[in-house]
């Protein structure tokens, strides 16, 4: 048996507005049937980032755990500073503690929601 991922759901207290942020973010498109209890961005393959309305949302706390990320995404960038400016111009903020800025950034989306970007694999010469 193989199962194959068709998405990952994250609760928030807003979803279009979650699900507008990272269409920004990853240039996904935003799925025909969002709507104010759930929405979703359409990825590769079908994968879909969904966005899920839930009474009483309370956001993670990254990184001390009082409520626990329970999962994060990750995301690959060109520009790691870039990127990072451009997310906070959109409405993320960047906690203070930051484990490895040289090889990555941890960034809180507009729901509280940590997430990591990174830059681009590049080949080696």
């Amino acid at each position: 048996m193989r199962m194959t991922l068709t998405a990952v759901n994250l609760d928030c207290p807003d979803p279009l507005a979650l699900a507008r942020f990272y269409a920004k973010a990853t240039g996904l498109s935003l799925h025909e049937r969002s709507g104010d209890d759930f929405a979703g961005l359409v990825g590769d393959h079908g994968l879909v980032i969904g966005f899920q309305r839930v009474a009483d949302h309370r956001p993670p706390t990254w990184p001390d755990g009082e409520v626990p990320q329970q999962l994060h995404l990750d995301f690959a960038v060109d520009d790691l500073d870039e990127a990072v400016a451009r997310l906070v111009e959109w409405g993320a903020t960047v906690p203070a503690d930051q484990p490895r800025p040289d090889l990555w950034r941890v960034v809180l989306d507009p729901a509280g929601h940590p997430f990591c970007v990174s830059p681009r694999k590049r080949p080696e010469a």
